[in-house]
C-alpha cells in the first residue's frame, strides 16, 4: 500500500547493513566491554557522590571546590599519565587509571562520613586518577579505531556509555533509599569499587605495543599551537565546551534532588534521561557524517539554550526535568561531534600521528580550564541554590556554546 502512493519511510531506527570499513574489530569491542564495566561502576558512584557531599555539608560551595580541585589536578594527571603512554603503553596508563579509580572509592568506603572533612585530598586523588584513566582511554579509543568507522565507534561508546548509566543510577537509589542514614551510599561505593575491579581484570585482553618513538614532544606543543591555527581553534573548542560542563558535571542532580527531595527518584530521572541519550547515541551511529560538524554544533547548542531558558522562569522540577531531557538529547551529538573531529585535527599534526598522547594531554588542559573557570563563576553569583543567579550563569553557559560553530572548520 506503501509503495503504491509512492511513500518512502525513513526509519532512523531501521536496520541497515554496516560497510565493512565501519565495522569495528576485537580491540574496539573489548576497549568498549571495559568502559562499559568502568561507566557501570562510574554512574552508580559518580552521581552520588556529589550528591553525598551536599548530605554532608549542605553547602553548594563545598560541591563547588571540590569540583574545581578534581578539574586541576586532572591535567596534571594527563601530563603524568601522557609521559607514562610514551615511555610504556597507553594500556599501562589505562590500568594505572582504573586501579587508582578503585582504590579511591575503597577509601571513600573506609572514610565515610569523613569524606567531608577530607574533601580538599580526596578531590587531589579523584582527579589523579580520573587523569591516568581518561589519559589512556582517549589514546585506546584513537588507536582502536580508523578514519572510516571512529564517528561510529564513537557513538557506540556512547551507547555504551549511557546504557551502564542506565542501570547504575536506578541501582543506586535503590539501594540508597532501602537503607537507613547514609549507609545506602557506601555500599553503593563498594559495588562500584568492585566494577573497576572486574574492568581492570578485562583489560589485560588487550595487549600492549611496542613504541618506536618514545619521546614526550609535550614541550612543543607551543610552537605546533603557533603554527596550525586549526588545531589551535579546535583546542579552544574544547575550553569553550568546558565552560559547560563544568557546571553539568555536579549541579544537575543537586537540582533535582533539591527539588524532588529523595536519591531513589534522582537514580530513576538518570535511567530516563540516560535512555535519552542511547537513542541519540543509536541514531548518531547510523546516520551521523563527519563532513557535518558545524551543523551538528548549531543544531545542538540551540537544542540545550531551549531548555536552559526554562530554568530562568523557574527552578522546579518541571523546569529542571525540561532541561534534562533537552541536554541528555543534545549533548551527546556535540561531544561525539567534537571528539571525531578533534581526532581528524590529530592525523594533520607533524610527526604523522606521533603526537597524539601530547595532543590528549592539550585538549584535557583546555577542556578543564574551561570547566574551572564556569565553576568559579557559578559560585561567584550563585552563593547557594536559591540564588536568582544560578540559572542565569547556567543559562550564559550553554549560550557561549554557539561559539563552536565559528572554532569549528569542516
Amino acid at each position: 500500500m506503501k509503495a503504491s502512493f509512492g511513500i518512502r519511510w525513513n526509519n532512523p531506527f531501521r536496520s541497515a547493513p554496516v560497510p565493512k570499513e565501519r565495522q569495528l574489530g576485537r580491540e574496539a569491542i573489548i576497549a568498549l566491554i571495559i568502559h562499559g564495566c568502568f561507566q557501570f561502576g562510574a554512574s552508580m558512584s559518580g552521581l552520588f557522590l556529589n550528591l553525598y557531599l551536599w548530605r554532608l555539608t549542605q553547602d553548594l560551595a563545598v560541591n563547588g571546590f571540590y569540583n574545581m580541585i578534581v578539574f586541576l589536578f586532572t591535567p596534571v594527571a594527563f601530563a603524568l599519565g601522557g609521559w607514562i603512554a610514551k615511555r610504556k603503553d597507553r594500556m599501562v596508563t589505562y590500568r594505572l587509571g582504573i586501579l587508582t579509580i578503585a582504590v579511591f572509592y575503597l577509601l571513600v568506603v573506609i572514610a565515610q562520613e569523613k569524606v567531608a572533612e577530607w574533601y580538599m585530598l580526596f578531590a587531589i586523588f579523584q582527579g589523579m586518577a580520573s587523569g591516568f584513566y581518561w589519559t589512556g582511554y582517549l589514546v585506546l579509543q584513537y588507536d582502536v579505531s580508523t578514519e572510516s568507522n571512529r564517528i561510529r565507534f564513537l557513538a557506540i561508546n556512547m551507547i555504551v556509555f549511557s546504557s551502564a548509566g542506565l542501570v547504575g543510577p536506578a541501582l543506586a537509589g535503590f539501594i540508597i533509599r532501602m537503607n537507613d542514614g547514609l549507609q545506602g551510599y557506601i555500599f553503593t561505593f563498594l559495588i562500584a569499587f568492585v566494577m573497576f575491579v572486574l574492568a581492570s581484570v578485562i583489560s589485560f585482553r588487550i595487549p600492549t605495543v611496542p613504541l618506536h618513538h618514545r619521546t614526550y614532544h609535550l614541550n612543543l606543543m607551543g610552537i605546533v599551537m603557533r603554527k596550525n591555527a586549526v588545531w589551535l581553534k579546535g583546542l579552544a573548542s574544547f575550553f569553550v565546551l568546558g565552560l559547560f560542563q563544568g557546571i553539568m558535571l555536579f549541579l544537575p542532580n543537586i537540582l533535582l534532588y533539591q527539588t524532588v527531595g529523595r536519591e531513589d527518584w534522582v537514580g530513576y530521572f538518570g535511567v530516563f534521561f540516560a535512555s535519552l541519550t542511547v537513542a541519540t547515541g543509536y541514531i548518531i551511529s547510523r546516520k551521523a557524517k563527519k563532513e557535518q560538524v558545524r551543523k551538528y554544533v548549531l543544531f545542538s547548542t540551540t537544542g540545550i539554550l531551549c531548555g536552559a531558558v526554562f530554568l530562568l522562569y523557574d527552578v522546579s522540577t518541571w523546569t529542571v526535568v525540561i532541561f534534562m531531557i533537552m541536554f541528555s538529547i543534545c549533548n551527546p551529538l556535540a561531544v561525539n561531534t567534537l571528539t571525531s573531529y578533534y581526532y581528524r585535527l590529530i592525523g594533520t599534526l607533524p610527526l604523522k600521528g606521533q603526537l597524539k598522547v601530547e595532543s590528549v594531554v592539550m585538549r584535557e588542559v583546555f577542556l578543564n580550564a574551561g570547566r574551572i573557570l564556569s565553576i568559579t563563576l557559578l559560585l561567584s553569583f550563585s552563593k547557594n541554590l536559591d540564588s536568582i543567579w544560578l540559572p542565569v550563569v547556567l543559562t550564559g553557559s550553554a549560550a557561549m556554546q554557539y561559539v563552536l560553530f565559528w572554532l569549528i572548520r569542516e
